[in-house]
Formats: C-alpha cells, structure tokens, sequence
C-alpha cells in the first residue's frame, strides 16, 4: 500500500541512494527445474545424510554458538584450504562479509574529501555495487574486455588513477565463468592503495586459487563460501587473510553471525570434503560436455572455470521465457550490462538435468526460427 504518510517518513529519513535500491532478485522457483543460483544439483549422500542429523541431534538450541572454539576453527580451516600461516573469519555467507568491507572503508583517509572509492569487475557480482551503494560509497566499475571479458590491459592503471579503498576481484568471475590472468590481478594488487579482495566463491570448479596474493600483498584478503561446494542452505562464507586484518574487522562483526546448528554442520562435514570434492569432479566433467554440446548449436559459449556457462542467444529473454513454459529455469543477463546482451547463464545440472534442459532449448529455440 501506498500510503502517504509513511512514504513522507521514508524519504525524510532515509538517504536517497538508498531508497531507491532494490533487493537482489530470487525467482519463483516453485516447481521448476532450478539452473539459475549456480548451486551443487547433488544432494548429500544418504548414509551421510542420516550421520549429520544424529549430529545435529546432540546440538543444544538454547545455548549461543563459541565460534572461536580452536578444534572447530582448525577442522574448518583445514578442509576449506586456509594455508596455516593464514587466518579466517566467518560470515553469514560471503555475502555479509561484502556488506562489512564497504562499511569497513567509511570514512577511509584515502578519499580525501570526498567518498571513498570502491571498484570491481564489470560484468560483474551485483552485490559489489549494491553493498558499495548501500554504505554511500564511491562506486566506479573497472570495465572488462567486451568480448572476452578478461582484465583490460590498463586495468592497474585504472585502479591506481581511481585510488579506491577497495577493491573486489571475483576469480572465477560471475555471472562470466572466466578466471583473469593472475598476473594481471597481481598487478592491480600492486597498484591499488587499499584493500583487495579476491573472491573465490566458485573456487572448487576452477582447480586454482589466488590465496597465495594474501602471502605476497599487504592488502590481499580472499573470500570464500560453501554455497557452491553443496551446502548454499548453511550460509556460511569466510574471509580469508593475515590476522592483523581480520582482528580490526572482526569488530563489524555481530556477535553468533553463525548459528549453532550451522557450526555443527561444518563440524561435520569438514570431515566428508571428499564427497563435495567428488561432486565438483563431475560438475567439471558435465560443464565441459554441456559447453560443447551449447558450441555445436551455434550459440556463443564464453569458457567457464566455475559451475556455471554463459552463452549468447540472441533473443535471450524470449528464449528465458520458453525455457521456463517448459519447466526450466536459468538466468537472464540480458539487460543487466551492455556486454550481456543477449546472454543467459545456466548452472551446471546433473546428466538428466542438462538433457532436460538442451531439449527445452532446443524448443525455444525453434520457436524463434
């Protein structure tokens, strides 16, 4: 309802900018074949299944989480790979922890008089901007190569010219798949005089890691999650880097941002990575099957190192809509960036789920013709 009064209270209180943001976008999902969130389409082993309820069982609700239990810190570091000269952080997914960086550089000396400069990779993750938005930060996007969406060759200079307090860096990078030359992300390193942050959220499909850039660089801190790996409803992530970093931003952390049930989880599972390993072995297997197979249909494929390909359709939000009438759903970048025209993104499925989801495309498609 559109009342009035509370629309007179709303833009009397609260900053322009940030009325007129809208939430992140979730599709109604209900009934539909879901390869459009980028999550693991493999669901927990049963026997490992029936293991974790009985842990969650011993799991007392009425007493907060002690996330800075050292067994469970270690078990945890260990089986999402924190090299152990390396500290972490948890966030309620890595997404809280966007939010917290942009509020971390309020104020930061580095602007000067102005706002604080935030960067990032365009096409890039929409919360970059959102979080950057939401804190009344300097947004200022650091535009990829239109064709083959990599780092531009003056991309250090860009960020040395723009003096940002922070930077972020999706390696691979969404919604493209592509990973940047880790030299060329090394440079931008050196040349940004504030924070960067390399986000490694689909880093069990990529087989590589930046992490090593929070070893070399002063101002390198690299994010993960377990969203991708196979556990999104968990909403767990952690920011990965030197202590002396983490202890300042551990501050903006509110307190048992993790809840009990899902500590014990990643107690748990920290144990059985094997079976999340092997599920992303054969989510590589399957994207390079389905990127072929989208190749010999005459469709624009961008390779992809995460669990997830882009494509190039042309009508792309005529073909959305034909793959959702046929029960499927993937994602429309078309409209979200001039270099996505035309675009949509499909997770990774299952054998079925990638036969189910060529045929719908193949009826939209002809559709078209």
């Amino acid at each position: 309802m559109n009342d009035p009064a509370v629309q007179a209270a709303l833009a009397r209180t609260l900053r322009p900018a940030l009325r007129a943001l809208r939430p992140y976008p979730v599709a109604d999902r209900r009934g539909l074949l879901c390869l459009d969130a980028m999550e693991n389409p493999y669901p927990l082993p049963a026997a490992l299944r029936r293991a974790w309820l009985r842990a969650l069982a011993a799991v007392e609700p009425n007493r907060y989480p002690y996330l800075n239990d050292p067994d469970w810190r270690g078990r945890v570091g260990a089986a999402l790979g924190v090299p152990d000269d390396l500290d972490w952080s948890p966030g309620n997914g890595s997404d809280e922890w966007l939010l917290l960086l942009c509020l971390a550089v309020l104020g930061s000396p580095l602007a000067g008089a102005g706002r604080p400069c935030v960067m990032a990779a365009e096409p890039g993750f929409s919360m970059y901007r959102q979080a950057a938005l939401a804190c009344d930060l300097d947004y200022r996007p650091l535009p990829l190569d239109p064709e083959t969406f990599d780092l531009p060759a003056d991309a250090a200079a860009q960020v040395a010219a723009a003096r940002p307090a922070l930077v972020f860096l999706a390696w691979p990078n969404n919604p493209t798949g592509n990973l940047f030359d880790p030299e060329a992300v090394a440079d931008v390193c050196a040349a940004a005089p504030g924070l960067v942050v390399v986000d490694e959220a689909y880093q069990p499909f990529a087989g590589a890691t930046l992490v090593e850039l929070a070893r070399r660089r002063p101002n390198v801190l690299v994010l993960r999650t377990v969203s991708k790996l196979g556990l999104a409803g968990l909403r767990f992530g952690l920011l990965i880097g030197r202590r002396p970093w983490l202890e300042v931003l551990d501050a903006l952390r509110l307190p048992y941002n993790i809840d009990s049930l899902t500590q014990a989880s990643l107690g748990f599972f920290a144990d059985h990575m094997a079976v999340f390993r092997g599920q992303a072995e054969r989510i590589r297997r399957e994207r390079a099957r389905l990127a072929r197979a989208l190749a010999r249909r005459g469709l624009h494929v961008w390779p992809s190192a995460a669990n997830f390909i882009t494509f190039r359709v042309g009508a792309a939000d005529r073909v959305h809509a034909g793959l959702r009438e046929r029960g499927v759903l993937v994602k429309c970048l078309d409209g979200a960036h001039p270099a996505l025209a035309g675009c949509l993104r499909v997770t990774v499925g299952r054998p079925a789920d990638n036969r189910r989801f060529l045929a719908a495309l193949d009826q939209a498609l002809a559709e078209l013709a």
